[in-house]
């Protein structure tokens, strides 16, 4: 059920660990640094790799960080970080990914000439699809929606919409099957989830969260949303997180 307005803040984390374990699902870009104007352009605050890992092992382990973002970028940005990871919408799931399948020349050639007409968007090569990020090139929104529509239905592929941002990736992964699977495996097997994230592709991990019995908690502005709880950005949910 999504809701639009009113949303609390969270009670504080302490305050739920003191009464059940707790598993928590964390979300990188907006969630835990600020978005930047490229992937790459982003600021990770100096430490947040050792503190994410004291925060972990507060849980008992039961913390993973569930990103778009590729696992090696993840790990090229916070230095090998020893916690769970999930990339590429859960396509990436720890060491355990799918294996991801060649597009097409057709395909391939459609994006390069959507990136040839439209010289400000970024393609980003992921491991397992293909990024079109038009922040630079907001113009080109309606012919980035056109061009990825078209070529997730050849290939197969699942469209995934965010912040100026377009992905293709495998149909069968998402944030919220990341989540579930995790939710069956030790340590996080019956603790509360708790699942924290900005952005709409962060919605499967609400919903997931919600099934198993915890809450979503969305960043940002207010914007229908399976999440209970609302943080305004990412310096409360540093606060939030104690880190």
């Amino acid at each position: 059920m999504h809701k639009e307005a009113g949303l609390p803040l969270p009670p504080p984390l302490c305050e739920w660990t003191a009464r059940q374990p707790i598993a928590l699902f964390l979300d990188f870009d907006g969630t835990l640094v600020e978005i930047a104007e490229t992937p790459g352009g982003i600021h990770v605050p100096d430490g947040l790799a050792r503190r994410l890992e004291t925060l972990a092992a507060r849980l008992d382990g039961r913390l993973a960080l569930v990103s778009g973002r590729a696992r090696a970028d993840i790990h090229g940005h916070l230095g090998g970080i020893a916690i769970m990871t999930i990339g590429s919408h859960g396509a990436e799931f720890g060491e355990d990914g799918a294996s991801p399948g060649a597009m097409s020349a057709v395909s391939a050639a459609d994006i390069a000439a959507l990136a040839a007409q439209w010289p400000g968007l970024l393609v980003e090569t992921k491991p397992h699809g293909v990024a079109m990020h038009y922040r630079q090139e907001p113009g080109a929104e309606s012919a980035v929606l056109s061009v990825m529509d078209g070529i997730a239905t050849r290939e197969g592929l699942a469209v995934r919409r965010g912040k100026m941002v377009v992905e293709l990736g495998p149909a069968e992964a998402n944030k919220g099957q990341a989540v579930a699977r995790l939710m069956r495996e030790a340590p996080y097997a019956g603790a509360m989830p708790l699942f924290v994230g900005d952005d709409v592709t962060d919605e499967d991990g609400f919903a997931a969260a919600a099934i198993a019995g915890g809450h979503g908690i969305l960043v940002g502005e207010v914007r229908p949303t399976a999440a209970c709880y609302r943080l305004p950005g990412t310096p409360e949910v540093h606060e939030w997180l104690n880190l």
